[in-house]
């Protein structure tokens, strides 16, 4: 009976340290952090924007979008739209937006300038004395973390 009782309150301590200290854990669905992008100022809800985030330096500005990180597409309501990119690890982003109105994934152009509207993380104004860069227009994030983007039409 002895011999019971102390194999019984060795598997309750087992237990209780087991709970004790799986709370400590982080969630195992808490892989990353969260980016809330939002962009204001639509011209019209034409289309939608297309949201590209970017981790490198040698793939921003990215004029083709095909070197990305990762893209998502936002709806338009009453001239806003905005994304969420979900998971991402501590680092380094950048972002690029284009108001997209005809669907086609590209930055429609006039002779040289877009026509639909852009616009990059930590930019109000684009020129040729301020073209877009990755040093600019990156941002660390170590946390949930949001941002608006300036839209830019040309």
């Amino acid at each position: 009976m002895k011999q019971t009782l102390k194999s019984i309150s060795t598997i309750l301590i087992g237990m209780f340290l087991l709970v004790f200290y799986s709370s400590f854990k982080e969630p195992a669905s808490s892989t990353g952090f969260s980016l809330n992008v939002e962009v204001n100022d639509l011209r019209n809800s034409n289309g939608t924007v297309l949201f590209a985030l970017y981790d490198r330096l040698d793939a921003f500005p990215d004029e083709n979008y095909q070197k990305y990180l990762r893209k998502l597409t936002g709806k338009i309501a009453k001239g806003t739209s905005h994304v969420t990119f979900e998971n991402l690890p501590a680092g380094k982003y950048a972002v690029n937006i284009l108001h997209d109105e005809n669907n086609d994934g590209k930055i429609k152009k006039g002779i040289i300038l877009p026509k639909e509207g852009i616009g990059f993380s930590n930019y109000q104004s684009i020129g040729l004395s301020n073209r877009p860069s990755f040093a600019k227009a990156s941002f660390i994030l170590e946390s949930d973390m949001k941002i608006k983007v300036h839209i830019i039409y040309m």
